[in-house]
This record gives C-alpha cells, structure tokens and sequence, in this order.
C-alpha cells in the first residue's frame, strides 16, 4: 500500500536524469543534489526529510544495493527502472546505499532450488487438514483460526520455539504472507521468485520465477487441465498487475494473465478463490507517488476487480471502481492533465456465499474529479461483476503525492488535498449473532460494521486513534464475540496500540498501549506503529509491529502473552543471509501447530529485514 511506500521508491520519485550517469562519484553527488535533495536531503537542524513521507539519506543507508536494484528491476521501481540501463541501475543502487554490489549475488540465470528436499511429500486436498489459505484463511476474510486447524490456542503460546528461518535474497522487505494448504507452505518475495517449503523443516520442494516482484499473499485452489486432469494451484499477482496460476505440485506455470495494462497497475492484495473463480483487485501506487510533479500527464489509473477463470485465466469480467478519465487541464508547461483517477483496491476482497457478492474496499482517487467509490466498500455481482451497491465512507478524498493543501492553479494536483485515509484492509464478513456483518478498520483509525442486507448501512464505528495518511491500517481479525484492531497513526504523536471491541455494537472491551520498543529507537525506521493485518487463535491475538516484535495479547484482557524478537539475524535453512526487521502490511498465520511470520518491512515505516520465520512448541 501507498503508506508504507518504500524508501527505494521515494528515493527516485522526483526522477532521475540519465544524461550524465557516470561512475564518477561528483557527478553521483550532483544528480542526487539535483534531482533528490529537496525531498531527500535533511537540513541542518532539522528532523528528518524535507518531505514527511520521504526517507533521509540516512534511511537509504540501511538497505542493501542489491535490494535497491532489485527494486529497479522486479520491485515497485520498475516504472522509473524502464528509463536506465542495467549499468545505471547498478551505479544509482550503490550511490543511494553507499554500498557496492557484490556480481555474485546478482548473477543472471533461472531460480535455482536451494535445499531440496529429499522427499516428494504429494500435494493433498486443502480442504482436508490444517491449512491457512489466502490472506483472510478463507474467503470470508476473518483472520480467524479455530484451534482443530492451528493446532494452537493461548495456552500454548509461552512454549514456542523457533523452529527453522528461510532467506529471501536480494530483497529489502518480506511483505507476500505464506499460504499452508495442503500439507504445503507457500511463500513469496519482491525478488520474484516463489516457493513451496516442508512446513515443519522448511526444505524446498520446487521454485518458480516470476516476471516481477510478488508482494500478494497467496492463495491455493482446485483447477481442471484442457485434458479434465485435476490438481491444486497457487495463485498470486505480481508488481505488474500480472496474475498467475502454477500447480502447487510441480510448480509448472499453469496460466498467466496481465489484468491491467496501465504502467503504474500493480497487485498487492491477494487473490481470492471461489467456486472456479479468481478474484484479482489492483492497485496504482507509481501513479499516486508521481501526481505532483508538473512533468507528469496526470492522472489516468483506475482501480478494478477481475474475475479470471481459474483454470484457465480467461477474464470474466473486469470492474472499475472510477469513471473513466478524461483531459481537465494543462500545466503551466503544457503537459496535458487528466481525472478522474485512483479507487486502488489494496487489499484481498472477501466473498459473501450467501449473497453471492464480492466485497473490495477502495482507496482515495488522484486526481479531479471526486468520484463516488473512492474510500469505500464495494458489493460485485459474483457472476457478472455489475456493482450491486457500494458504501462510501469519505468522501472527496483526492491526493497525490508532493501536492500543497490548495491548488486552484495547479491542474497536476486535486484542487483541494484530501486526508489520505484510504482502506488497505480486507472487508470482512462475519457472523454476529443471527446475523452478519463487514468490518474493517481505515486510516482514519475508525474501524466500520455495516450491514450486508441493508446496502452497506452502517452499524457501528469505533474510534481508535487519531488518524493518519502514512501508515496503512492492513486488517482486523474476528472471533466469535470481539474484533481486534492495532494501531498505526505514523504521522501522530501516538501511534501505535491494540484495542479489542464487542463485535454487537463497536462498545470498547480493552486498550493495550503500545509495549516499550524492543529497537530502542537506535535504528532508523523503528517505531511502535501495529497497523499490520492481525490473527486470532482462541485466547489470543497476535501482531507483529514496526519495532520487529512478534506479540500474543490475551483475548480477555490485552494482556501480552508471549513475545518475539524478530529484529536480529538468522541462519537460514536455504544458506541466505538474513535478518528481521519491522512487520507491517500482511500478518502472521497459524496452522498445523506452528506459527508463520516474515520479518523485514524497509521503507519509510519500517526497517529492513528479509526472513521467514517458523515457530512450533518446544
């Protein structure tokens, strides 16, 4: 999501020029002068970057050159990557880190399996067994796991253990959340590459590349071959809007489909897997971050559901969340400017069986004109994709990134900025009572109940924090009485916290304030911020924060039940080198008796870190 936009990212947000992109270390110090400083550099005195939501030169530091060129070539930079050679890529990564790239690392050539391992356990039913599938371990999206499937409940906590760590290399962050199902852990990274592990020993049994960086979770599915062969597939998207489907046996690609062509389209949320149907949502960050500057013919993205065929990609049908754009204006310079933009859907959508709707819960727009299903939740037909109904939760929220508060002579920028609250979470269905809910919690720290039989009427809001436009507010979990939300708000004077609610009416049950920070504030990008997506088992709650601890707060009072420190290094089972970091975005998952989480969220809320961790009880 746009809130936890990466350092990597920002760094060459205003755009580097190529001409004159020499080794030379001078020329190195003016291209970074000119076309980075004034967001980039931090003046004498003063406490961080210029631009709040830009990193220091400090920050930058903390990261690998490799993840940096990494970022250029399959993560979130590919767009500004288009515009340099491999040779410039490789000198922009080394200047903005202060670090050299070791050839090895980046050498050329297919995945290679690392750990192999030495038995081919078959793929069995995910249906049967423990399993956490997709982001919400189900298509209800509750982040909810019974203990017949986790194999765990809060007694069962404080005799966890570290079982084994898997590295992802050449990569700044660990933001894919793994999938068990089946009998098999399904993982993936930025570097593009995505695996399936022994669950209990972490060895691979087979590595699949893909054409860009995966940042989805994954989600595993039933499909059926031109033949009538059946078999199980993982599904998941990557940073250039493409979806893919690879048998969860062998790892062979099954089908690929780009659902979007827009250059700044990219998939963060999950597909979700119903009924012989993926539903793909997309997302438009490189536009957003680009909407300020005069240069930019702004703005055209539109967020969109897709419904693919889920044995064999073909598009159903495909559903904007904007009307289309149009031209609205010329810069000063001349540049052409369009509108309306935005409606990202970040998040996984949810699927109501009952109704037979599909929920997805949008972003702000970019760019004039407001639109009507921007910041809000937003029912699909299942079958045809037409919008049934939709609830918008703020509206008028038009941001661009580098726009002031007010620019009526600025056609690059809304007219009016707006808060920047848009929704990352999943819109979950849950059953309160007799009847159901769809709750999610916003960037404005309101967490929102509405009623699926009344058009998405509202029921009850809580407030839990001041709000804020950094830092994304990923997803709640639900059990059968309480939802729990954690708090983000990095852009306030008190982020950070947990909060539990009674699911009925929203009243408060408990508050946890955010723990002392197991960083100490020594590493640039630690924090107390718990916006990530949380899980819940019976009798806990956990949460993974910026500061790099793994947390279990009591379901009954808030009260912190085990802990983990993930920000060190590991040594791994696949020879990578790895360490912890912040965890933001995507959260834990439970299943089989053992507990899944990456460490590593480097940007501007987080520290890096690139590691898979496995607990289980000792």
């Amino acid at each position: 999501m746009k809130s936890t936009f990466s350092a990597i990212a920002a760094v060459l947000m205003l755009g580097f020029s190529t001409a004159g992109l020499t080794a030379q270390g001078t020329e190195e110090d003016t291209i970074f002068t000119s076309f980075c400083a004034a967001c980039h550099q931090a003046q004498p005195g003063a406490k961080g970057s210029p631009n709040e939501r830009a990193p220091t030169r400090d920050t930058l530091k903390s990261f690998t050159a490799e993840a940096v060129y990494n970022a250029l070539v399959n993560g979130k930079m590919q767009v500004q990557g288009t515009t340099l050679n491999d040779a410039q890529k490789r000198l922009v990564s080394e200047y903005a880190t202060g670090k050299r790239i070791d050839p090895k690392v980046l050498a050329l050539g297919p995945v290679v399996v690392v750990n192999r391992c030495s038995v081919e356990e078959p793929m069995r039913d995910p249906a049967n067994g423990p399993s956490w599938n997709g982001f919400g371990n189900g298509v209800a999206g509750n982040r909810f796991q019974p203990a017949g499937a986790g194999g765990l409940t809060a007694a069962d906590l404080p005799r966890l253990k570290l079982k084994w760590a898997f590295g992802y290399a050449n990569v700044s962050a660990a933001r894919a959340q793994p999938t068990l199902a089946g009998g098999r852990l399904f993982v993936a990274s930025e570097n593009s590459e995505v695996h399936a592990l022994n669950p209990k020993t972490g060895c691979t049994y087979w590595s699949f590349k893909a054409a860009a960086g995966v940042r989805s979770a994954l989600s595993v599915g039933p499909y059926q071959d031109p033949k009538g062969k059946k078999g199980y597939a993982v599904y998941f998207g990557d940073g250039r809007a493409n979806a893919y489907a690879v048998d969860a046996q062998s790892g062979v690609l099954l089908w690929t489909r780009r659902v979007d062509e827009h250059p700044a389209a990219a998939i963060t949320g999950a597909p979700t897997v119903h009924a012989g149907r993926v539903f793909v949502p997309v997302q438009g960050l490189n536009e957003e971050g680009r909407g300020g500057r005069d240069g930019y013919s702004c703005c055209s993205f539109r967020g969109s559901l897709s419904a693919l065929d889920a044995s064999t990609g073909q598009v159903l049908w495909k559903t904007y969340t904007i009307d289309e754009s149009k031209p609205r204006g010329v810069s000063k310079t001349g540049v052409q400017m369009y509108g309306p933009a935005g409606g990202s859907i970040w998040s996984s959508p949810s699927v109501d069986a009952k109704r037979h709707l599909v929920y997805a819960a949008t972003g702000n727009a970019y760019a004039d004109p407001a639109q009507k299903m921007t910041n809000a939740v937003v029912a699909f037909d299942e079958h045809s994709g037409a919008v049934k109904w939709f609830k918008q939760l703020l509206p008028a929220d038009n941001w661009a990134m580098g726009c002031e508060a007010k620019n009526p002579d600025n056609p690059a920028c809304p007219e009016t900025l707006g808060p920047d609250f848009d929704f990352s979470a999943t819109p979950a269905v849950v059953k309160v009572g007799h009847r159901d809910l769809i709750i999610l919690p916003q960037k404005s720290a309101i967490a929102y109940a509405l009623d699926p039989d009344k058009r998405g009427e509202l029921v009850w809001q809580f407030k839990f924090g001041e709000g804020s436009g950094l830092g994304g507010q990923w997803g709640g979990a639900y059990d059968a009485k309480q939802a729990y939300f954690g708090l983000a708000d990095f852009l306030t004077e008190h982020p950070g916290g947990m909060n539990a609610v009674n699911l009925s009416d929203g009243k408060p049950v408990w508050h946890m304030p955010p723990q002392p920070m197991l960083c100490g504030e020594k590493r640039p990008g630690c924090g107390p911020g718990q916006g990530g997506a949380l899980t819940a088992i019976p009798g806990a709650v956990l949460n993974g924060a910026l500061d790099g601890g793994l947390r279990a707060y009591s379901t009954t009072d808030g009260k912190v039940l085990w802990m983990f420190d993930t920000g060190k290094e590991f040594a791994t089972v696949n020879g990578v080198k790895a360490k912890g970091g912040s965890m933001d975005g995507n959260g834990p998952i439970v299943a089989g008796g053992m507990v899944y989480v990456n460490s590593g969220y480097g940007g501007l809320v987080g520290t890096p870190g690139n590691v898979l961790l496995a607990f289980g009880p000792e």
